[in-house]
């Protein structure tokens, strides 16, 4: 913890460890975090790049697989966000739980909890379309297995006294970090806005997920540690397109050109690329989430902060385009003006 003098009070500020705080989930909720009077201190392979980017946060050299740099990162730490995957989606499993496990050990070392964002690929198509935060997990990809055995360890280092905070969400959108995320491939980042990719079967909902909002309710529900279990899961229903045309109208409308053309999605790609490219055979695996609605509600995250952080779809579109340098097309303004 940082003593800091604010007149005649000292206020003593806790200290939270991100691991992850150059991508999308971690750079959020270290920013909300840090909103609520967190100390941040941020671990990464090259942190000279990411001290010009986020000055606020104390930035530190380590590498996720090293226990030894975990343990001297997260010395003095409240809570650690756990927020890192294995680089360019290789060698999963390999990588996954070791750098897991490196994050369990110095989270009980300091006494400090751990907050982790859940995926929806730990659900199989049993339990879809609904399912709730108790729902069997039977994945039929590689990377659900993975998943499920994540949480397993974390549920076992709950057991063992460390407070685990899971929150699961759908896929992301907002932030500048997150250009190779499923948005990034509605609309072209840093480019001209001349059309809108149709991701999913038309007609089939999908569930998304604004970061600010996503780092907000991690930091709302740390805030209720003290009354929270020793397992605490939450699924975050954020923003959900019931139709899949719901966000691509968002993006017609705040772009100002509500005609914008829409493609769709080169699917046939995806297998012809998979064997060369192992992000393609990620995407390969997780298809069956664009062709089957996926719809968690978020009963359990209202009762405990009386409702979920939620930005207007619109403003958040606004924003997560902004943040990506997408230019508004010629003629048209990026948000529709205010009335007279």
């Amino acid at each position: 913890m940082t003593e800091t003098n604010t007149g005649n009070a000292l206020t003593i500020r806790p200290l939270a460890l991100i691991l992850g705080a150059s991508g999308g989930v971690g750079g959020a909720v270290a920013r909300s975090l840090h909103a609520r009077g967190y100390r941040i201190r941020a671990m990464h392979r090259h942190p000279e790049k990411q001290r010009e980017k986020y000055p606020a946060y104390e930035w530190v050299s380590g590498d996720a697989m090293s226990l030894k740099d975990v343990m001297a990162a997260a010395e003095g730490a409240t809570l650690i966000f756990h927020g890192v995957n294995p680089p360019g989606y290789q060698n999963w499993q390999k990588l996954v739980l070791p750098m897991l496990d490196n994050t369990i050990l110095a989270a009980n070392a300091n006494h400090a909890r751990i907050l982790f964002p859940g995926t929806v690929y730990n659900f199989g198509p049993d339990v879809l379309p609904e399912p709730v935060e108790e729902s069997p997990q039977n994945p039929t990809t590689r990377k659900g297995q993975i998943r499920v055995a994540v949480e397993e360890r974390l549920r076992e280092a709950a057991w063992n006294g460390t407070q685990v905070i899971l929150v699961r969400a759908g896929d992301f959108f907002g932030g500048a970090n997150v250009a190779n995320s499923w948005f990034g491939q509605m609309v072209k980042p840093g480019k001209p806005l001349k059309s809108v990719t149709r991701l999913g079967t038309p007609g089939v909902g999908h569930q998304w997920a604004y970061l600010p909002d996503l780092g907000e309710t991690f930091a709302a529900l740390d805030a209720r540690a003290g009354s929270l279990p020793a397992f605490a899961s939450f699924q975050f229903e954020g923003y959900w397109d019931a139709d899949g045309s719901g966000l691509i109208d968002a993006i017609r409308k705040v772009s100002g050109n509500p005609k914008l053309p829409v493609r769709p999605f080169p699917w046939f790609m995806v297998p012809l690329l998979a064997p060369f490219m192992p992000l393609m055979r990620e995407v390969a695996e997780v298809r069956y989430l664009w062709r089957t609605p996926l719809h968690m509600k978020n009963d359990r995250l209202v009762a405990v902060l009386g409702h979920e952080p939620r930005t207007p779809i619109d403003e958040a579109v606004a924003a997560a385009l902004d943040d990506l340098g997408v230019i508004a097309p010629a003629g048209h303004s990026e948000r529709e003006p205010e009335a007279a």
